[in-house]
């Protein structure tokens, strides 16, 4: 189960309770598209959403303030399907939305160095990858302030659902390199 603290946030599995933090992030125009998904204005369609969420507490967590539980975010420890699984290679792809009332106070960043850790000491990982569209300067700036690798840029790699074809700029970060920057 992905599930860790931090100094100021909580990562835990998805609730249903968690239904109007979530689709307030889930409708907001400024926080899917960033991603690459349609913001959802249909209240049943984030339910089922939330729904799924739920269901896979080991790959997706809320990203919760300390002390109100109030579920801010979402953070993932996905597959990462631009590696070959065959490689033998353990890793996983980060992947996290913050809502917009949240930004520019350091929560993502927190919530990604927390996920590091849990990643490389709890899971095992050899490998973590993370990508953004060339756009998302905030994620971009998270990602550098992680101390994540630019890997390059996969031109024209994704196709968002407005039909807009993107560009994916990837990181990585290896074991290694995790415990080489934070000293451990």
């Amino acid at each position: 189960m992905l599930s860790f603290e931090t100094e100021r946030l909580i990562m835990r599995p998805w609730q249903p309770s968690d239904f109007d933090a979530f689709f307030q992030f889930e409708s907001n125009p400024h926080v899917g598209p960033a991603a690459g998904w349609r913001p959802v204005t249909d209240r049943e369609e984030s339910r089922k959403i939330l729904q799924r969420f739920c269901e896979k507490p080991e790959e997706l967590c809320a990203i919760t303030l300390k002390p109100s539980g109030r579920a801010i975010g979402s953070l993932g420890l996905h597959g990462d399907g631009k590696r070959d699984d065959a490689l033998g290679i353990v890793t996983r792809m980060l992947g996290y939305v913050l809502d917009e009332p949240y930004w520019g106070f350091g929560y993502m960043t927190e919530a990604v160095r927390g996920a590091l850790r849990f990643a490389f000491d709890q899971m095992g990982l050899e490998l973590v990858s993370v990508c953004h569209f060339p756009f998302n300067h905030r994620s971009r700036r998270v990602i550098e302030k992680c101390g994540f690798r630019y890997e390059g840029t996969l031109r024209r790699s994704c196709l968002r659902y407005d039909g807009a074809v993107l560009d994916d700029v990837l990181y990585s970060m290896t074991r290694d390199e995790f415990y080489t920057i934070y000293g451990i």
